[in-house]
């Protein structure tokens, strides 16, 4: 369901906030404190979600801050360098998905390390898109054939794990690249991960933030020299920890705007922060 028509800048904002139709969770996948367990939020992507390089942050260790943690848990769960494919295939995803209880919550970002070849040595590529298109290889990191699937697929599994343990699923598009285009505009991923992502949430029923679209909104109203030099550092893709920050409070700028996702109901007033 999408949020209420706002106006002006908070059209644009509101257009990046979209909750993937039909029912998202599981039957009584809710918050758990009617079982009388504290619910966990485990937050899954890579190196601009959780980063602790000198002089870098990502984005799942602030927002941990902005959340009710005496009513949640929050664990960032992501791991530098890993894509959708990798998450999955070094066995990370089923260190969560073996403790996901009825009432937990999923919040993933993966993008930024889907691209390049197949083959190559790190072998963390996905296959394009949201479909069901296979690519069998040999994985120069194992040595060993592996079944590769498009980078819609591997998300639409995290999604189908997440909600069969009756908890809620909640995909971000990738944050974006410090990269404008005529020093006036924020590259989008609006035409690759970012629809994607958006299309494995509305397929696998899950909730749909583009945190991608948010984020570059805020980026331009600053400009390309004051972002530069607040929120990055020595490359166009990991964030200093003020940029950090302000990532973190997009994620929950588009968390607010789903009025159907049980997460907001842990997120904290503004004016407690």
């Amino acid at each position: 369901m999408r949020a209420p028509r706002p106006t002006g800048l908070l059209l644009l904002l509101g257009l990046a906030i979209l909750g993937a139709p039909g029912a998202r969770g599981a039957p009584g996948a809710g918050p758990a404190a009617a079982s009388g367990r504290q619910p966990t939020l485990f937050i899954i992507g890579d190196s601009t979600v959780n980063n602790h390089t000198a002089g870098q942050l990502g984005w799942g260790d602030p927002i941990a801050g902005m959340f009710d943690r005496a009513k949640l848990q929050v664990e960032n769960r992501a791991r530098g360098g890993r894509s959708s494919r990798t998450f999955l295939t070094e066995g990370l995803w089923e260190q969560i998905a073996s403790r996901l209880q009825p009432g937990d919550f999923v919040l993933m970002q993966f993008g930024h390390n889907d691209g390049g070849a197949l083959t190559d040595a790190r072998a963390r590529a996905s296959l394009k898109g949201n479909g069901d298109e296979t690519q069998e290889v040999m994985n120069a990191a194992t040595g060993q054939k592996e079944v590769v699937h498009t980078y819609g697929w591997y998300l639409r599994r995290y999604i189908a794990d997440t909600r069969a343990k009756g908890a809620t699923a909640i995909v971000l598009s990738p944050v974006p690249r410090n990269i404008w285009i005529e020093n006036r505009k924020v590259a989008r991923a609006a035409n690759d991960y970012g629809k994607w992502a958006a299309e494995a949430a509305r397929a696998a029923g899950a909730f749909f933030v583009d945190l991608n679209e948010i984020i570059a909104l805020r980026y331009e109203a600053l400009g390309p020299e004051k972002v530069k030099t607040l929120y990055f550092g020595v490359d166009h893709t990991h964030t200093t920890p003020a940029g950090a920050e302000v990532n973190a409070a997009s994620v929950v700028e588009g968390l607010r705007g789903l009025k159907e996702c049980p997460l907001r109901a842990y997120l904290l007033p503004a004016a407690e922060r």
